[in-house]
Formats: C-alpha cells, structure tokens, sequence
C-alpha cells in the first residue's frame, strides 16, 4: 500500500478489497503504521488512550490539529483523517468554520464527524463548500453521556431500520465513506449493502467493506479495558514493561552503558 490513496480510490474498493483503517497519534507511529494502511485516523480517541479520560468528549480542536499535524508528518504518503471532537459541529456554520481550520492548518485529507440523519445537512453543507467528510453512525463515542453508556446498535426493528436510513442520508449528503461501530453484524452487512460508499466497520462483523482499530488497542499497550471487538496482534504492555526493567536492571548494575555505546 505504498500509493497514497484518494477519495476515489477509497470509493471503487468497495466491493473489490476490505480497506484498512488505523488510528495514529503522533509521527513515530503513523510512519510504522503508514506501510500496511489504506487510511489513517486521527482519533479524538486519543483523549482516552494517551490523555487519561474517561471519555473523548473533552478533546480539543487544537488537541486533533495538533496531532494530525504529526500525524502527517510522520506519514506523509497516507490519506489522513482528522476527527472533529464534540462541540465543534453543532450546527452548520460552526462545523464549516471549524473545518476550514482543520484545512488550513493541517494537510489532513478530510474530517470525520458524527452522526447519522441528524447530521447530514452538515455533512452536505461542508461538502458543498469543499470539505471532504467520513460519516459515522452507529454507536456513537461523542453522545456517550447523553446515551447512558457505550450501547451496542441495531438490537431492534427500529434501530435497524434507522442505522440505514442514517447511512443513506449520509451518502446522499457527499461523504465518501463512513466508520459504522458498535453494530450487530448482521445488521452491519445489510447497511454495507445499502449504500454504494466504502462502510468501515469497528465491533460491526467482518462483512462490511474494511475495519478500523485503535492502535494502541491492538496492540495491547492500552491496559484499562479492552473491548470485545478488538483483537489484541501482540501484548505490547508486557514487551514494554519487560524492556524498561531490563534496563533498570543493567542500569542499577553498572552493566549499562557498555564500551560500545560509549564516546
């Protein structure tokens, strides 16, 4: 995956290939990241994984400005995506505002908001004045407290119905894809179908057009909780901590640094 990709070659994977998505916070890892990624996200998750909250909902737009700026530095063949936080699309011309900030000083590729029916007049609105949006329905971080919890979607009739319907409104409002979380799999595989733009999936089943994860979930550095959703690739907490106590050890030793590290 070395060939950047665009707005179009994201559209006509569909159907063809799964698209791969990660999060990346900073420039050290989005260059390790960039190799087998299609996307990166520059997730307002990374106020939970790295900052400490509870929740994502008090990051910044300075906060993503500032990491997507990394981000981009360490992964400059990447198409980079920068989630906009809560509060910074309230309305139309605050998200446009917003937006165009987001533009101007990053190179990110695209923003990604929240949101399903409910948001697609905002979604139509920055598309139409030139900014590239990725939609995402489903379970929704940003409306956690509003929610009562991080609640699982597409249980009933009704649910099921209007996650379709918000994926429609979503495409016909200009997005060029959207992330769907947190959604039965069964129900995931049938908005997938019902709309012709790439459905990123995260704890939405395998039969979706590409998945997304929290890299540091998957790789197992972030210890406070894992989701069911997410596979661990390798337990990065242990090889971490293993290394720092080897090094304490041979520091406490005298047994580092050796000859060969030295001037």
């Amino acid at each position: 995956m070395n060939k950047k990709m665009t707005i179009t070659s994201i559209k006509k994977a569909k159907g063809v290939r799964p698209l791969v998505m990660i999060t990346a916070y900073d420039a050290l890892f989005a260059s390790l990241l960039e190799p087998s990624s299609d996307m990166i996200l520059v997730g307002d998750s990374l106020n939970m994984s790295f900052a400490g909250k509870s929740d994502t909902l008090s990051a910044s737009l300075e906060q993503m400005i500032y990491h997507t700026n990394a981000v981009c530095m360490g992964a400059k063949n990447s198409f980079v995506i920068c989630d906009m936080p809560f509060g910074t699309y309230a309305n139309k011309d605050i998200a446009l505002q917003n937006s165009i900030k987001v533009f101007q000083e990053t190179p990110a590729d695209c923003v990604k908001i929240e949101g399903g029916e409910d948001k697609a007049d905002i979604v139509k609105y920055l598309c139409d004045n030139g900014i590239a949006v990725c939609g995402h329905i489903g379970l929704l971080p940003q409306s956690v407290r509003g929610e009562g919890g991080y609640k699982v979607k597409g249980k009933t009739k009704q649910e099921q119905l209007q996650l379709i319907q918000d994926a429609k409104a979503i495409e016909s409002a200009g997005a060029f894809c959207m992330v769907i979380e947190g959604v039965k799999a069964e129900v995931a595989a049938e908005i997938a179908k019902s709309v012709d733009i790439p459905v990123i999936g995260i704890g939405a089943g395998v039969d979706v057009d590409g998945q997304v994860l929290v890299f540091s979930d998957m790789l197992g550095l972030f210890e406070a909780f894992t989701p069911k959703f997410v596979k661990k690739y390798m337990d990065g907490a242990s090889l971490v901590k293993e290394a720092i106590k080897n090094y304490s050890d041979e520091v406490q030793a005298k047994e580092f640094p050796q000859e060969i590290h030295t001037y």
